[in-house]
C-alpha cells in the first residue's frame, strides 16, 4: 500500500508519497498555500492519483508532547481532508522534520550551495522525513 504524507506550512505544504510496498518515502511536490478547505481538496486528489491507502499529516507537538498553534492547524487541515475523501487521514509527529530536512538537503554540498539549499523549499524533504519515520515505526 502507498502511504501519502503532507508537512503543512503556512506559504507552503510538502507532499512525500511511498513507494508500492510502504517501504521508502520519496518527495513528491510542494503545494502553495491557498486556503484549508482548496489545500485539502488537491491534496485528496494527489492522493486519489497516487492510489495512496493512507494519508500522514505533521503535526507538531512541543517538548511535552502537547499541542502547539501550529499543530492545531495540522489538526484541522487533516480534518478538512477528511472531508474530501474516505481515504485515511493520521495526524503524525513530525518534530525536528525541517531540521532534518536541511540537515539532509545540505549534505555533501559546497558553502556556497549549502547556503542556497537553506534559502529553497525544504517543505517535500520534511513530509519525506515524516512519512520515513512513520514508515519505519510500522515496521517494528
Amino acid at each position: 500500500m502507498r502511504f501519502l504524507a503532507v508537512d503543512p506550512g503556512e506559504k507552503n505544504i510538502g507532499i512525500a508519497i511511498s513507494d508500492p510496498t510502504g517501504t521508502i518515502a520519496n518527495p513528491l511536490a510542494v503545494l502553495a498555500h491557498v486556503s484549508r478547505p482548496i489545500d485539502a481538496a488537491a491534496i485528496a486528489q494527489i492522493a486519489a492519483e497516487h492510489g495512496a491507502g493512507k494519508i500522514i499529516v505533521g503535526q507538531a507537538l512541543d517538548e511535552e508532547n502537547r499541542p502547539t498553534p501550529q499543530s492545531r492547524r495540522a489538526a484541522r487541515l487533516a480534518a478538512a481532508i477528511r472531508t474530501q475523501t474516505d481515504t485515511p487521514v493520521e495526524l503524525w509527529d513530525e518534530s525536528g522534520g525541517t531540521q532534518a530536512a536541511r540537515f539532509a538537503r545540505g549534505l555533501g554540498a559546497p558553502r556556497r550551495k549549502r547556503q542556497r539549499f537553506q534559502r529553497s523549499h525544504l517543505d517535500d524533504l520534511a513530509a519525506t522525513y515524516i512519512l520515513q519515520t512513520y514508515l519505519d515505526s510500522q515496521a517494528r
